[in-house]
């Protein structure tokens, strides 16, 4: 991929440039071990948000991708829509693991961990 200065990455180009950089570090294990490691760094540290676009750009073709990134996509955990919709205080649901109100945690809690 070429940077341009004048060129600014989109949301897209990005999640295809991180997704390629995780597997370019899993390359050098053996097939199954890097396909498992890619499927596991991206369901431990991508938030819903992210695994969805990934799904999405993969359902439509997954131009751009390494090929150990699109083999570790059957191990990866798709979001289901709730998970999908995001951290807005007004998505109806309780972000799991999360902090914050929008998590349950009330902004006294919050307070008095910050401390």
């Amino acid at each position: 991929m070429s940077h341009d200065e004048g060129h600014i990455m989109s949301t897209s180009e990005k999640l295809v440039r991180m997704a390629n950089q995780i597997a370019a570090f899993f390359h050098s294990k053996p097939r199954e071990e890097g396909i498992a490691g890619v499927a596991e760094h991206i369901n431990k540290f991508w938030e819903p948000r992210m695994r969805r676009q990934l799904f999405e750009m993969l359902d439509n073709g997954g131009e751009g991708f390494n090929e150990l990134v699109v083999a570790a996509s059957a191990r990866i955990r798709r979001p289901a829509a709730t998970e999908a919709v995001g951290f807005r205080a007004d998505a109806g649901g309780v972000v799991r693991g999360g902090k914050g109100p929008g998590a349950g945690e009330s902004n006294a809690g919050i307070a008095a961990s910050q401390k």
